[in-house]
C-alpha cells in the first residue's frame, strides 16, 4: 500500500512543508507569514487556526485530497523528556503544548495542528524526534553543582536521520553501532550514539559546546558571573546576548558562513582566525565525546547546514579522523526525516510509542 503523507514543520515567520508518496517528496513549499499576517495573535498557539487553514489552501492550490491523506507527521515541539522514536500525537501530548507546559516554541504548532488535522480525517499523525529526546547516561547528568543538572536538549531529529542514514550506507543496523554525530547549523551539537541511544551530548539550546555562528558556547565560570553583574543584565537581556548575538557574528558581524569564507579568500586574517578558532572547538568536541565511547567508534558524521563547507570540514576531519573515518552528511533534510520517521511505522519497520508522563 502506498502511503500520502502531509509533513509540518512550523517556524516563528514560516510554515515549512512537504507531501511525500512513500519516500518521494512530490511537493514541497515554506510559506512566509509577515509581520502583519501574525499581529492579532498575543500568543503562538493562537496562531493555530491561521496556520492550518494556510495548510489547507496550499493543498487546494497543489491539487492534494484531504481525504487521499493517509498519515500526518509533524515537527515536534517542547514536551516533556522523551526517548527517540516516532510518536502517536496524543490529547495529554496536545494538553501539554496548548498549555505550553514545557516551554513556548513555534513548533509546538505543528503537533496542534496535526492532531486537528488527523482527527477530522480519522487518519494517525506522529512527531518524530523532538528537541526533548533524553536518552543520557545518568553519570552525563551530573555537573559540577547539585543544583544545575546537564539536560538533553539538541537537534535529535536531524542527528538520528543522519545516524540512521550512515548507518544504512554502512550496511549495518543502527543499534549496532557507535557514531558520533555533530550537528553543524546555527546551533551545533554533538552527540555519542552507542548502539541507537544518544547517551552524551552537549546541550546546544543553552550554548554549551563549541561557539557556532551566533551562539556563545561553554564559557570560563569566572569570566561569566563578571560579565553578568558589569553589566547589569537582566536574564532575559543575556540569554539574547548568547542565544543570537554571539559566536562568529559577535567577532565577525555576521552568521553567514559563505560570507566569512568570502573574506577568507580576500585574505581577511581577521575572518580566517575566529573561523578556524570556531572548528577548533568543534573537532576538540568530537574528540572530548569520543571518551564517552571509550574510543571505540564506528564512525563519525559532520551534518547540518555548516557541513556543506569544504573549507570547515578541511579544518574539522584531520584533526577528527585518527578516531573513527568521517563521513559528510550535509544539510538538515527536517521534513525528509519527519517523513522517513513516520514511514518506518507506516510500514512495519518500527512501532510507535505512546507519550505517558504523570502529570504532576
Amino acid at each position: 500500500m502506498q502511503h500520502l503523507l502531509l509533513v509540518i514543520n512550523t517556524g516563528s515567520t514560516s510554515t515549512k512543508l512537504a507531501v511525500y508518496r512513500d519516500a518521494e517528496q512530490i511537493h514541497t513549499t515554506s510559506l512566509h507569514h509577515s509581520t502583519e499576517d501574525l499581529a492579532p495573535f498575543a500568543t503562538i498557539v493562537e496562531q493555530k487556526g491561521f496556520r492550518q487553514q494556510v495548510i489547507v489552501e496550499w493543498l487546494e492550490e497543489i491539487g492534494v485530497e484531504l481525504a487521499d491523506l493517509t498519515a500526518i507527521v509533524a515537527r515536534g515541539g517542547l514536551l516533556a523528556p522523551i526517548p527517540g522514536g516516532t510518536y502517536r500525537i496524543n490529547e495529554l501530548m496536545v494538553r501539554h503544548m496548548a498549555a505550553e507546559r514545557y516551554g513556548r516554541h513555534a513548533s509546538n504548532l505543528a503537533g496542534l495542528i496535526a492532531y486537528d488535522l488527523g482527527r477530522s480525517l480519522n487518519i494517525p499523525c506522529y512527531i518524530v524526534d523532538p528537541v526533548v529526546v533524553d536518552e543520557l547516561a545518568d553519570v552525563a547528568r551530573i555537573s559540577g553543582h547539585p543544583s544545575l543538572e546537564r539536560i538533553s536538549i539538541f537537534h535529535a531529529l536531524n542527528q538520528r536521520a543522519n545516524a540512521k542514514k550512515a548507518a544504512a550506507l554502512l550496511g549495518r543496523p543502527y543499534t549496532e553501532l557507535n557514531l558520533i554525530v555533530a550537528h553543524l547549523g546555527g546551533g551545533i551539537s554533538v552527540g555519542a550514539h552507542q548502539l541507537g541511544r544518544v547517551i552524551d551530548v552537549n546541550q546546544a539550546l543553552s550554548g554549551e559546546g563549541p561557539f557556532s555562528p551566533e551562539r556563545v558556547g561553554s564559557l570560563p565560570t569566572n569570566a561569566l558571573v563578571h560579565y553578568f553583574f558589569d553589566h547589569g543584565w537582566t536574564k532575559d537581556e543575556l540569554m539574547k546576548q548568547f542565544v543570537g548575538r554571539s559566536g562568529l557574528v559577535a567577532h565577525l558581524g555576521t552568521n553567514d558562513s559563505r560570507a566569512i569564507v568570502a573574506r577568507m579568500q580576500e585574505g581577511d586574517s581577521q575572518a580566517e582566525f575566529y573561523f578556524k578558532a570556531m572548528c577548533y572547538q568543534i573537532a576538540k568536541e568530537i574528540g572530548r565525546i569520543s571518551t564517552v565511547l571509550c574510543g571505540k567508534v564506528d564512525q563519525i558524521i559532520l551534518t547540518g547546514g555548516l557541513a556543506h563547507s569544504p573549507e570547515l570540514v578541511a579544518e574539522i576531519k584531520p584533526k577528527v579522523e585518527f578516531i573513527a573515518p568521517v563521513m559528510v552528511l550535509p544539510g538538515e533534510n527536517e521534513l525528509e526525516a519527519l517523513a522517513l520517521g513516520a514511514l518506518r511505522v507506516l510500514q512495519g519497520e518500527e512501532r510507535a510509542r505512546d507519550y505517558i508522563v504523570e502529570e504532576v
